[in-house]
């Protein structure tokens, strides 16, 4: 499930994707209803990708806590938010555990089941949506590397003159010289 562009506006129901930015706010889409409105830059809104749980020992990413309510619930929707103070609170300790009933209030308890069942409704919970990308090690590096160099044979290349070319090999062999002075005065 990917969080970073779904965010909560105080004073406002529901969630929303944030679409673009714009000069002096926002562009939103709600998540149920697929209504686009902009917003200013005076609201208050909060990134679900940058809110966490506290536990006795840390805090644990929103997604996480996500992920254990769907596991929990068999990726269906949880209870309503509007269930009672003890309800939610068993639902938290089934979501985490280990979770600081000091810091961690009733109303946060029932935002977290709220939120679950607004993007359970909304399509972004399923078994699917929990599955971590795992990025392969060189696969970004090795694709940049390959379009410059892919840049640099259409320069040269093309006008198959050694004059160009050389010169281009002159001003790499300068400025790492350059590059050498300037390592040995600041070391």
């Amino acid at each position: 499930m990917k969080l970073e562009k779904i965010i909560s506006i105080s004073g406002k129901p529901g969630l929303y994707k944030l679409v673009s930015q714009l000069k002096n706010g926002f562009i939103i889409e709600d998540i149920i209803t697929k209504k686009k409105v902009s917003i200013g830059n005076s609201s208050q809104v909060s990134l679900l990708d940058n809110i966490a749980m506290y536990t006795v020992d840390k805090e644990v990413p929103l997604f996480d806590v996500f992920e254990n309510i769907a596991k929990d619930n068999g990726y269906t929707e949880t209870i309503p938010h509007k269930s009672s103070e003890e309800e939610l609170r068993t639902l938290m300790a089934t979501a985490l555990p280990n979770y600081d009933t000091e810091r961690v209030y009733a109303s946060d308890i029932k935002k977290l089941a709220q939120w679950y069942n607004l993007l359970h409704k909304a399509g972004y919970i399923s078994e699917e949506s929990f599955i971590k990308d795992i990025p392969v090690e060189g696969e970004q590096e090795s694709d940049e590397v390959s379009l410059e160099t892919k840049a640099t044979e259409k320069k040269v290349t093309p006008k198959n003159d050694k004059a160009t070319a050389t010169k281009g090999a002159k001003t790499s062999s300068a400025a790492k010289s350059t590059a050498k002075a300037t390592h040995r005065k600041m070391g």
